[in-house]
């Protein structure tokens, strides 16, 4: 069996797969809404701008390529948000069904947990796409919602599937590292 191995991602270093991961799901499949697959740039930006929140990010490889990638990201921008993450995962086709996802999300899931963050959401584009569905079921996420036909790509109308986890920390919030409220 093959070794996964999980890092904290690397803008820099980690770019260009974490670019090309993502494009293909955007131009070939409905778990991203976006039409247009952004560049390295732009990705770049975005993964900064979650690293610079307090968020994390991970990549997941496997034989010596970036096969996947995984981060949390603030669910709502509101301040009485802030305990709550969203998360995002994705995997090259040929590393699916390999155990890259769920190393990602594992790791995902207790450091979101160390971080002090209280419910992880799953916001899941169709609910045709039960892999990702049953990935997160298998880690104890639960059905929360189905919204009906919030989204349209590739000609059709799609649902959004939302999951929530606990993440086992309860009591008074210690303030997290994501969006501090103004004081």
């Amino acid at each position: 069996m093959t070794r996964v191995l999980i890092r904290a991602a690397d803008v820099e270093l980690d770019i260009a797969a974490i670019r090309e991961i993502y494009a293909e799901q955007v131009l070939t499949g409905t778990a991203s809404w976006e039409y247009d697959a952004p560049d390295a740039p732009e990705m770049a930006r975005r993964i900064q701008a979650l690293l610079d929140a307090g968020f994390p990010c991970f990549v997941a490889e496997l034989d010596g390529m970036v096969a996947g990638y995984a981060w949390a990201s603030s669910f709502r921008p509101r301040a009485g948000y802030r305990f709550t993450v969203e998360n995002s995962v994705y995997v090259r086709p040929e590393a699916r069904r390999r155990g890259v996802a769920q190393g990602l999300m594992r790791v995902l899931i207790s450091e979101c947990s160390a971080r002090g963050f209280q419910q992880m959401l799953a916001v899941i584009g169709d609910s045709a796409n039960l892999p990702s569905i049953e990935l997160h079921r298998c880690l104890g996420f639960v059905h929360v919602a189905t919204l009906k036909g919030i989204g349209f790509k590739f000609g059709r109308w799609l649902d959004g599937v939302i999951m929530q986890l606990d993440l086992g920390t309860s009591g008074q919030p210690a303030e997290s590292p994501a969006e501090r409220p103004e004081a």
